[in-house]
This record gives structure tokens, sequence and C-alpha cells, in this order.
């Protein structure tokens, strides 16, 4: 984790993001870059994304650095300096060519491209998402020693149900922060990823409803000591559209009820979504796209605004002891 100031002056700074998604035309325009093909139903080539691209914003440099998808964002990210940075990181990180049949689209980014995460002080993927898993059990094995070989925090996802249940532990300045994170049906997560007891997963919520209330509470009893900040990432509903489901609102409220949640990190939305502050906790329903390669493809303008490959992570400050 970045060196972030060591006084305590009432609140920790969070950097949060929703979908970053390293894979197909991104990881084409990196230093190091996996096969290209594709099992989509149209397209059959990452490069095709890349094409997309240049053709709407003009040409990509061939000697493409780490900051170069970053954009404007890793200045921001500096002057505001965020105490801790988490993403929902919705590419594996893997040469693996084990692609998950029957499902349509397939992201993944060469371990050699890693530092593009480290380039932006990135401190927490949160994993508990519809794919992570594209490159099947072989690919998420890959994906999470790499990450953790540079020194960066996974959570949602891992060999068995333990370790998904198991919340990122980040030290900062202000004590712990505990992240967990959970993947919902309604994302698009295959039930069939659901880890289990000696076999590997995601971290699927059981629904949002009083046996997903039970499970997140129970994870959080588990691990949380006196003082302990609490955020709950959860990767949910489509990818389009404004609205925020009663069911959402009714699921985090309970939980922020509960009296240990300090914050909601929604994502899967490809736009931002709507913002509650509910008995002063923040809830954020979908955090939008940080990076994707949708760059030159027509459709769902008045969502995104405007096609690009950029969204600026949300920063928040998170009050303590209150």
């Amino acid at each position: 984790m970045k060196n972030a100031d060591t006084s305590h002056d009432g609140s920790l700074t969070l950097s949060l993001s929703g979908d970053v998604m390293t894979g197909r035309g991104i990881d084409q325009v990196l230093p190091h870059s996996v096969d290209p093909v594709l099992f989509e139903r149209y397209v059959k080539s990452a490069r095709r994304y890349v094409d997309l691209a240049t053709r709407h914003s003009g040409a990509i440099p061939n000697d493409v650095t780490f900051d170069y998808v970053w954009g404007d964002a890793l200045m921001v990210l500096e002057k505001m300096g965020p105490d801790v940075s988490i993403i929902n990181l919705e590419t594996a990180v893997t040469t693996s060519d084990n692609y998950w049949k029957k499902k349509g689209i397939h992201y993944r980014m060469h371990p050699g491209n890693t530092p593009l995460l480290t380039e932006a002080g990135i401190d927490v993927c949160v994993l508990g998402n519809n794919h992570i898993l594209d490159w099947g059990y072989k690919g998420l094995d890959e994906t999470l020693n790499t990450l953790n070989k540079h020194g960066i925090s996974v959570v949602g996802a891992g060999m068995d149900a333990d370790s998904t249940a198991t919340p990122a532990v980040i030290e900062t300045k202000n004590g712990r922060l505990l992240v967990f994170s959970y993947a919902d049906l309604s994302a698009g997560v295959p039930v069939s990823w659901k880890a289990g007891e000696g076999s590997p997963g995601v971290n699927l919520l059981e629904n949002l409803r009083q046996k997903g209330i039970k499970q997140v509470k129970g994870d959080i009893e588990s691990f949380r000591r006196e003082g302990d900040l609490v955020l709950v990432s959860i990767h949910w509903g489509g990818n389009w559209g404004y609205d925020v489901p009663k069911l959402q609102q009714k699921f985090v409220h309970q939980l922020i009820d509960f009296g240990f949640v300090d914050m909601i990190h929604g994502h899967s939305s490809h736009h931002p979504k709507g913002i509650e502050v509910y008995r002063d906790r923040l809830v954020l329903y979908g955090c939008g796209d940080l990076i994707n390669d949708y760059e030159g493809i027509a459709g769902h303008e008045e969502y995104r605004g405007e096609l690009s490959l950029l969204y600026f992570p949300t920063l928040v400050s998170l009050p303590l002891n209150s």
C-alpha cells in the first residue's frame, strides 16, 4: 500500500471505482499481450476493439506505457491522495487459454501488464464479479498469485469458500479497513461459479433477502474487531439503466441498520448510478466503468454521456467514530 499521511484527521479518504476491464482491446495495446482470439458471437479478435477505438479517436501510440490508459485519472488521484484505492477488477490476469464455455464475453490481461495497476496505486482488487473466471480455474489461480506477487490485496474470489468470504484487511493511518466482496446473480454471475468447500470460485451472494443479510452479517461478525471500518462491495444488477431496485435499497438499509457497515460499494452498471446517504453511511449503488474498451462502439450514449475508455473514480471521505 502507498505511504499515506500518518496524521490522524478523523477521516479516511477512499478512491472507489466500478469496473476496470483491462482485457481485450486494452491488453492488446499494452507492452505485453495475450493471444487476441475471442469467442464472442460477432467479434473473433481483440484487435477489432483497437480498430474501433482508433477509427473513433485517432491513432494509439505504438509504445504505450502503463500510465497511458489511466489518462487524467492519475493526475486526479495524485492530487486527492486517497488513503486506499479500491477497484472492481473485471479481468482475469492470465495467459490461460481455458475459456469458460457457453459464456459470451471473456476478459483477460497478460500478467506482464500488472504494473498497470500498481502505476495507479491500487491497493485492493475486488474480484466477486461475472468475469473473474472467464478463463477457468487455472486463470483464477494465476490471477490471485499475480496480484499477490505485486502486493495488491484481493477479495471475493479464491480457491475455496472460506478464502472468498475472507475480507481484504488494510492497515490505515486510522486503523483497519475490512473490505468484503460479493457477487450477485443479477449481474450475470453463473451459479456454477459459487466457491465451495475445497472448490474455487466467487463469493456468491445467496440473495438480497434475509438469507443474504444473514450471510453478510455472519462474515462481518467473524472478522470484525472493535474500531474496524467495514466496506461491503457488491457486483449486482444489469449493465444499463439508472433505476435502483427497491430490493437493493432495502438490502443495504438492513445491512447498515446492523450497525457494523460503514459503506456500500456497488458496481456492474457501465455508467454511474444513484448515491444515497442512509443513517450517515454512504451507499454507491453503481460506480460505473473506470476503464473499458468500448470506444467507438455505438449505442447506450444516453447512459455513458459519451463513448470513452475512462471514467473517473469516486473519491469519498469516510468519517470515523460517527
